[in-house]
């Protein structure tokens, strides 16, 4: 024999909870904390294929800002002007 099924909604609390004892809660409360710890990032199935670990991801990362990072710099010193001599009023 089969048992019979109610049809009672997913959201629908059990008796025995009492939300009136819950009182003093916050929304959001450890959120920031939260976030600050956490430093998740999602990358692509074809991605994940090329880089299968935290390690050569983060390899490949630090090659990439050092490239940028020479790039930058090395056009940075080269568009700058010599400073003027000032020359002396009277």
């Amino acid at each position: 024999m089969k048992k019979a099924h109610t049809n009672k909604q997913a959201e629908e609390l059990r008796p025995e909870y009492d939300l009136s004892k819950l009182k003093g809660g916050v929304r959001g409360k450890y959120y920031e904390r939260a976030r600050a710890g956490t430093n998740l990032v999602l990358i692509e199935p074809d991605l994940a294929n090329v880089f299968p670990d935290t390690e050569s991801v983060n390899r490949a990362l630090r090659l990439l800002a050092d490239t940028a990072e020479a790039t930058v710099g090395h056009t940075r010193r080269a568009r700058r002007t010599p400073n003027k001599r000032l020359k002396r009023t009277a």
